[in-house]
């Protein structure tokens, strides 16, 4: 089944109101075979920070080497966000499997009036895919209250109660002890119920349940909090239990995300074996997207999901702790919530933008406006579009303002694709390449016969809102190009594939068309200007690959990486090997102190550190850009002061501390595509599209370090070649090089010698005349920098390519 049909099909029981109670449920998992009982599953509930917590959670059982599903609701850009395993999205391969295994059931069921909801089939989804994916422990966000949620199929070792405030009065109850008493039937049978409420909540928990552990920044908690404030963009921790104690910085912002954190370290000690180190490196690691998170800086701006008076409670007192003048405020919410509670529970604003995202329970925004005049002394004004409203936003604030957008996880996700939104050049050159095009982006068979030919000039690949779909093909027709659109855009709430064809006129003029339209596809113009190359020039930059294809050449100093390991483990023999390279022409010389190869062995910060300090300290002096291949940021830190130029990081980022580090010096950063580092070999990852997989992966690492402070220009994409990825994917990749513009960084390819070359019948003493094949290859298919060991051969490689592109610019 196509992935659109199966997708489809979900959606489709969104027309089925949601209902209390795990019957339904119980019953589509008995058809399935009872997934359920083979889960070890975590529940946890609450009225706000039940995402935030899972997400700790997941991290911190990942830091401790254990296989984690994560269940949440809603997503912001992509359904399969819901369900992932080790932090990866379930594959659209896996919905169709599912869905075809339901559908027959869902069927009959409807015919009688009784077919399972969205809601109740999403969590069977996810059950049946923790349990085929055999992982360690299966965490699942509660939808609505507990007792009759959905979730509550499974029968869990542990579980959360995170806060308690008036929602969904018409299920739950209308006082806060009805909704808290229905919440706490998530309590475990053989656990204490985690619990950071408090007052008249708490009392009622504590009257339903018999072992409760409380969480809270007053000495009489058994779990005791405390919120030391604001590090740059993380919160300063420090959590405290009989036998514990943690100390650790969040990327999470605000007081609440300290007792969130306290909650989520409390249940991962109870159902598994995690040490103080592992919960505070998760915690350090754990992210949320949308949820107070910092996007921008001069003005600073801000995007966060809260949708009620108590979620909007936390964001003001969040906003405190930062220094601005005037607040502007995007506003989008769902028309059932308590739209004046959350204006005066909002920081006061100055400018206030009510919009309406592109969801049927959105309210109007004259309706919103409303709210906003009556309870607050904002200029309010309004837009239809979240997009455009936050472009009004941000062009309106001062360097020192701050704009917020507000209100419901669908505003923040129709705001973030500022951000986040790829556009992908797609190169077609026959029938059967237009035709995997089109149906790579789910268009329907009736739609890629009709368009596969009409693919054949520049064709790019992107995802707007269903209703900026049918606006972007009637402009890029009326210019006389081609649109296909997904058969998913009839999904009102979801963001459908689009592939557009045309000439560059073509394109040129459709961004002068976009430019001017009122449903917020603006930033897409901007996009496409940038990725078709008309945009203005940035000639700010100097670094290596700023004006071609730069050549950095490995200095390994180890005794056992994979290709020249034990080779140049003495300073002297690394600086002379260090000498060749520069004298070959390379442009940066990267330093490594720990093998990344599959099997290799941790090695200790000190031992790293002294490997490479010496070695960068001598080439600091030479005419060469030096990088440090490192994933630890005390090496890092070290090779910095030492003279290093560049950080390399294999594990993309994997400590926020990095993206930190680079910022603060003003050091490019190369962020790495990695599933596991070192390799391990016995991790099979599924694909449904390796390389825009890797794009979707990489952008939220990228996210990381544009927050930290880094601009794109100075962040490098490794798609990481050899790293979770089979040899036909690596060169997969390698073909399709270009597809990775659309992330706006610098490219950096590592292929050198690597077991890819296998594929070609290469064993691991033929790999160097592939490799220098492979430099080719990369460099004409547009990568920035390439990384190898032979440095002559590459740079001759490099330099044969960009001869044959412009050979006047050799020639003078």
């Amino acid at each position: 089944m196509p992935y659109h049909e199966a997708a489809n099909f979900l959606f489709d029981l969104r027309r089925f109101s949601p209902r209390p109670g795990t019957e339904a449920t119980r019953e589509l998992l008995a058809h399935l075979g009872d997934p359920q009982e083979s889960l070890t599953a975590v529940q946890i509930a609450g009225s706000n920070g039940k995402g935030s917590t899972a997400r700790m959670l997941e991290s911190i059982l990942r830091e401790a080497g254990l296989d984690v599903g994560l269940y949440t609701s809603p997503h912001l850009e992509d359904v399969r966000e819901r369900i992932t395993v080790n932090g990866r999205k379930i594959s659209t391969a896996a919905i169709s499997t599912f869905v075809e295994a339901v559908e027959p059931y869902v069927t009959e069921h409807a015919a009688s009036g009784d077919a399972p909801t969205f809601f109740e089939t999403m969590t069977a989804l996810a059950v049946w895919e923790f349990s085929r994916r055999d992982v360690d422990v299966a965490i699942l966000e509660v939808g609505i209250g507990g007792r009759h949620d959905a979730t509550s199929v499974v029968d869990p070792v542990g579980s959360a109660l995170t806060s308690v405030t008036l929602e969904h009065t018409d299920f739950l109850g209308e006082t806060i002890p009805e909704i808290a008493r229905d919440k706490a039937a998530v309590a475990p049978d053989d656990a204490a119920l985690v619990t950071a409420a408090t007052g008249e909540a708490l009392a009622t928990i504590e009257t339903e349940v018999d072992d409760v552990c409380r969480v809270g920044r007053d000495d009489d908690a058994a779990i005791t909090v405390e919120y030391d404030g604001r590090e740059g963009l993380r919160s300063v921790v420090s959590l405290s239990g009989p036998d514990w104690s943690v100390e650790t910085r969040l990327p999470l912002l605000g007081a609440h995300q300290a007792q969130n954190a306290g909650v989520a370290a409390t249940l991962a000690r109870q159902v598994a074996d995690v040490t103080e180190t592992a919960l505070a490196a998760g915690l350090g690691r754990a992210t949320w997207p949308g949820r107070f998170e910092v996007l921008g800086q001069e003005p600073l701006v801000v995007l966060d999901g809260a949708h009620n008076p108590g979620g909007c409670e936390r964001v003001a007192e969040t906003l405190e702790d930062f220094e601005y003048d005037d607040l502007h405020l995007v506003v989008g919410a769902m028309c059932e919530k308590d739209h004046r509670g959350m204006a005066t529970a909002l920081p006061a604003a100055d400018q206030v933008t009510a919009c309406e995202p592109a969801i049927d329970r959105a309210e109007d925004e004259a309706v919103l406006a409303r709210a906003f005049s009556e309870q607050t002394d904002a200029t309010v004004r309004t837009r239809s579009d979240v997009a455009g409203a936050l472009d009004d936003a941000i062009e309106g604030a001062d360097p020192d303002d701050a704009v917020l957008v507000v209100g419901s996880l669908y505003a923040v996700r129709e705001a973030r694709t500022r951000w986040t939104r790829s556009t992908i050049p797609k190169r077609v050159e026959s029938l059967s390449a237009g035709a995997k095009t089109l149906e790579d982006a789910h268009v329907t068979e009736a739609g890629v016969r009709h368009m596969r030919g009409k693919a054949a000039h520049r064709v790019l690949k992107t995802r707007v809102q269903p209703r900026q779909a049918q606006s972007l093909k009637e402009a890029l027709l009326a210019v006389g190009g081609e649109c296909a659109i997904s058969g998913l855009a009839e999904q009102e709430q979801e963001r459908a594939d689009v592939v557009m064809m045309g000439t560059l006129e073509q394109f040129q003029r459709l961004t002068a068309r976009l430019a001017d339209q009122p449903d917020g596809l603006g930033p897409l113009a901007d996009q496409l200007r940038d990725t078709l190359g008309f945009g203005p020039a940035d000639d700010t930059a100097e670094y290596p690959w700023s004006d071609g294809t730069a050549v950095m050449g490995i200095l390994n100093v180890t005794p056992d990486s994979f290709h020249d390991g034990g080779e140049y483990n003495a300073v002297e023999d690394a600086l002379a090997r260090a000498e060749e390279m520069i004298e070959a022409g390379v442009d940066i010389v990267d330093v490594g102190g720990e093998s990344t190869r599959p099997g290799a062995e941790p090695v200790a910060v000190e031992t790293e550190r002294d490997r490479v300090v010496p070695v960068i300290e001598a080439l600091a002096e030479r005419d060469v850009s030096v990088s440090v291949d490192t994933r630890k940021v005390d090496v890092a830190a070290a090779a910095l002061e030492a003279g290093a130029d560049i950080l390399n990081d294999v594990s993309g980022l994997d400590d926020p501390g990095m993206a930190e580090l680079a910022a603060e010096h003003d050091a490019p950063v190369v962020v790495m595509h990695s599933i596991d580092t070192p390799v391990d070999p016995d991790h099979e990852v599924h694909y449904d599209d390796v390389v825009e997989d890797v794009i979707d992966e990489v952008t939220e690492r990228i996210l990381q370090a544009e927050r930290a402070g880094l601009d794109r220009s100075q962040i490098l994409v490794d798609p990481g070649l050899g790293f979770g990825k089979t040899p036909a994917e690596d060169f997969e990749i390698l073909d399709r090089l270009g597809e990775l513009e659309a992330l706006g960084c610098p490219i950096l390819v590592g292929h050198s010698h690597k077991s890819m070359f296998g594929l070609v019948g290469r064993d691991a003493d033929e790999r160097y005349d592939p490799t220098v094949a492979g430099t080719a290859v990369a460099t004409e298919r547009g990568a920035d920098v390439i990384r190898v060991h032979d440095p002559a051969a590459g740079v001759a490689a490099v330099d044969v390519v960009e001869a044959a592109a412009d050979p006047d610019a050799f020639s003078e």
